[in-house]
């Protein structure tokens, strides 16, 4: 067996309609520091207590595609996992994660269509929604 075949994920044979994967990750003040260094991204909603403290938020919240990022941990590494092609996603943001938060991502085959395969995606905390939204990958079959 190569290489290759050791890492790759699922093939399109492998899936099914309803099959779905989790990760859970506790967002810390590391996390948000360290996604405002890679994107760029340093709204003082994020980054300074005194500014966030006095927004509909009342404290620092993580940046959104933070959370979003979990889903493509999921699409990466677990569900269809190595060797997908993420093509797209659509968010909706419905509710702010904050430092100490657990966040749990959720991907769910709804749809396979020839190589590409669609998910309805979800990140909770708890019972709360916190975002969700589509997302369709590229995935290869096993024999080319």
């Amino acid at each position: 067996m190569s290489v290759f075949e050791e890492l790759h994920g699922y093939y399109l044979e492998d899936l099914s309609v309803g099959m779905n994967a989790l990760y859970a990750k506790t967002i810390s003040e590391a996390d948000i520091v360290m996604y405002a260094g890679v994107s760029g991204d340093t709204n003082p909603v994020h980054m300074n207590a005194e500014f966030a403290g006095q927004t509909m938020f009342k404290e620092r919240i993580a940046h959104g595609m933070l959370s979003a990022s979990l889903l493509s941990t999921i699409f990466g590494t677990k569900l269809p996992g190595p060797g997908s092609i993420y093509m797209n996603q659509s968010l909706n943001f419905k509710a702010p994660v904050c430092i100490g938060d657990t966040v749990v991502a959720k991907a769910t085959i709804r749809e396979i269509n020839g190589k590409r395969v669609s998910f309805d995606c979800e990140c909770k905390i708890g019972d709360t929604v916190v975002l969700d939204g589509e997302a369709t990958l590229m995935v290869s079959r096993r024999n080319k």
